[in-house]
This record gives C-alpha cells, structure tokens and sequence, in this order.
C-alpha cells in the first residue's frame, strides 16, 4: 500500500476519533475530559480502528479533543467540563436534513440503519417530535415504533437523542438482511 493510501486511512480514522468524541459528549452533554478515553475507545472499536492502538491512547484522544476545541466543536466550561458547542451540533447534525439527503453516496453498502424507540404515553409530544424528525431524514415506519432508512445517519440520531434526552429510549442497528426487504429496496429506489 503506497504512502498516499495510508496517510488517507489515517486522515479517515481520525475523523472517526473525533466524531466518536463528538457524539459522547452530544450524548451524555456534560462530560469530563478524564472520562473520554474510555468511552471514545469502546466506540472506536465499532469502527476497527485496530492500527490505532498501537499509538498512545492518551495521544490519540489528546490530540483530537484540541483539535475538535480549537476548531469550536467542543468548548470547556467553568469547571473543566467538555460541552457540545453550536457549530458541533451543526456538524454533527448535518447542519440540516436536505444537506443530509444530499450526502446520500452513489453506492448503498447494502445495510439497513434502524431505529427502535420507545417512548411512554405521557411523552406523546415528544414520541410526536422525534417520528417527525425521522421522517425529515428520510426513514420509513417499518412498523410501530420501528423506523428503517438505507444510509449512515448515527451523527444525526446521536444529535437527536441528545436534543431530545432520549439516549436510553432509542436503539440505532445496523442491519445486514432483513427478510422480504425488496419493496424497501424499491421505496427508496435502491440498486443491488
């Protein structure tokens, strides 16, 4: 593998880092920086970032929370808590909907991205909002309280869960086969 190839790799796992940091504290809202590795870390995992830890994992998270803080994603409050500034919820967000559709890639990899939510009766307006807010991205009602879309948004439904504080009431998969999937195949005009 030439040079080039492997400084992009690097570059894209990176990006990763810091999105993982980005949704933790977007999920939880107020975090210590102190307790970002380890959570950082279980997250990146996800993304198989195995060549990742040969290097320190202090460095690694180190290096991308200044950066994400110098570039205004993340700020500090008076206590020395990370937070999620504006412009990280916009970047985590998409900054909108219709960006997000635009980002749409050329090619489906051929996974199906769930949601799974379950919101008591006496959160109706809420329940309402967040089925809103699914159909503003672009996911179809599977069935009751499942939601289903063909594309990459855990950076939007990380940023809802924590607008929202439904962290625990929402479930995120990732699916490779779904049986009798062929009219989702054509509801979202899908190539296989």
């Amino acid at each position: 593998m030439g040079e080039l190839e492997i400084s992009v790799k690097r570059e894209i796992r990176l990006g990763k880092i810091q999105r993982a940091i980005l949704g933790t504290v977007a999920t939880v809202g107020i975090l210590a920086v102190a307790a970002v590795a380890p959570n950082v870390f279980q997250a990146i995992k996800l993304f198989g970032g195995k060549d990742l830890f040969d290097r320190s994992r202090r460095e690694v998270i180190n290096n991308s929370r200044r950066k994400l803080v110098r570039f205004g994603y993340l700020n500090y409050d008076d206590r020395g808590f990370l937070t999620l500034t504006e412009k990280g919820r916009e970047y985590l967000n998409g900054i909108n909907f219709t960006k997000q559709k635009k980002n749409i890639p050329r090619i489906w990899d051929r996974k199906w991205r769930v949601i799974i939510f379950d919101i008591k009766e006496e959160r109706k307006n809420l329940r309402d909002k967040v089925r809103n807010t699914l159909i503003g991205i672009g996911f179809t009602c599977l069935q009751k309280s499942v939601w289903i879309y063909p594309y990459d948004c855990e950076d939007l439904i990380t940023l809802i869960k924590a607008d929202f504080k439904i962290g625990k009431d929402v479930l995120y998969m990732i699916v490779d086969r779904l049986e009798n999937d062929q009219f989702l195949v054509d509801y979202f005009d899908l190539t296989r």
